[in-house]
């Protein structure tokens, strides 16, 4: 019974890792084993600190202490060619381990960088973070571990600060993006999931925007399954562009589907939805200059002048208004008012001959008297 009795929750452990291993090669962005029931099969998601979330910059907090990011090595891409890979949920690009990023509390060394996207209707985005609740039309992410602190990616994951992701905000644009077509060139032999293909090497660094000094900071996690919340995540405010061409690009060609699989499904809506924040603060490394923050004084000061210049306003027009309707239209046209007739006690007012135009029928009118 003792064997029996420790035996079954070891059976039950084993069964339960079997099972979660095997979800991670099946979980997808929507239906029944969706990102809505991944804090089912991945409880990390279910987590307090998950990612992506809806970035407003109004309600972010100045870290002076936060400079400029500094890539290292992503312009010596050297002759060893880079490895592109569809996982089946993005495409998936190899980076070498000389490469990294400077700027942070630690040094990080790059692993990978991925795409997410959208599906191509008109003002529907695929970006994962979004700025003021608005999504751009895509998101590239740059993945790097914390090689100070862990010896690989396998153990940075799972510990925090393990793991520092830059995310850049992609718009479309009228010209095409040279630096992009290192990559979305190489897509359609890659189309379907489980598919890899060699590159040519490039400069990693042209994919991101020139100004590296103005981002967003906050701790999250990783926005797929297992949802390790060990992320340093770095948010470039200005964005890149890539042409209307190679973001359908980027939408039609690949397949979540295997090849030998009959029924293909596009590769598009990879982006998870935004995150609670709860209680985290995200950073910036800009102070917001064209916002002024007023103080409860100033605010009140600010109410009391309006009130006041709206009563004194109502006050003029009341004092107009009755000055008008005191004002008589004898007043405004004095030619046209009759003279006043002044009567004579015990005399009656002479008639005035040259206004009795009238006479009696048939009588003749006596001449006027002619003065000699």
């Amino acid at each position: 019974m003792d064997f029996v009795g420790l035996s079954l929750p070891l059976i039950f452990l084993l069964w339960q890792w079997t099972f979660t291993t095997g979800a991670e090669s099946y979980w997808t962005y929507n239906g029944p084993v969706g990102q809505s029931k991944w804090p089912e099969y991945f409880p990390v998601c279910g987590g307090a600190a998950q990612s992506p979330v809806d970035i407003a910059p109004v309600q972010t907090q100045y870290d002076p202490s936060l400079g400029p990011l500094t890539p290292l090595g992503y312009s010596q891409h050297g002759k060893v060619p880079f490895s592109l890979h569809n996982n089946g949920h993005t495409v998936h690009v190899s980076l070498p381990d000389w490469m990294g990023v400077g700027g942070l509390p630690w040094h990080f060394t790059a692993v990978q960088m991925h795409l997410h996207w959208g599906n191509g209707s008109p003002g529907a985005g695929g970006s994962e973070h979004t700025i003021n609740e608005q999504r751009a039309a895509a998101e590239l992410h740059v993945v790097h571990y914390n090689s100070e602190l862990y010896p690989n990616m396998s153990m940075a994951k799972t510990q925090r600060n393990g793991l520092a992701v830059l995310g850049v905000l992609i718009e479309t644009g009228e010209e095409d993006n040279p630096a992009f077509w290192n990559i979305l060139n190489y897509l359609g032999r890659i189309r379907h999931a489980g598919q890899s293909v060699s590159i040519p090497a490039f400069d990693v660094q042209s994919l991101l925007p020139p100004d590296l000094g103005r981002y967003y900071r906050y701790n999250g996690s990783l926005t797929t399954p297992p949802c390790f919340q060990s992320v340093l995540w770095t948010v470039f405010t200005e964005t890149i562009k890539i042409s209307r061409t190679q973001l359908t690009k980027l939408e039609t060609v690949l397949y979540t589907s295997k090849e030998e699989d009959s029924n293909r499904l596009l590769m598009q809506d990879n982006y998870r939805m935004t995150q609670p924040l709860n209680d985290r603060t995200v950073l910036s490394s800009f102070p917001l200059e064209s916002l002024k923050v007023y103080s409860a004084g100033e605010i009140s000061a600010i109410v009391i002048g309006a009130l006041c210049g709206c009563i004194g306003l109502a006050v003029i027009i009341c004092f107009i208004v009755k000055t008008i309707r005191s004002t008589s239209s004898w007043d405004v046209l004095p030619s046209i008012r009759p003279a006043t007739i002044l009567r004579m006690p015990g005399k009656e007012p002479k008639q005035d001959v040259a206004l009795n135009t009238t006479s009696e029928p048939g009588k003749k009118e006596d001449p006027l008297p002619t003065s000699v």
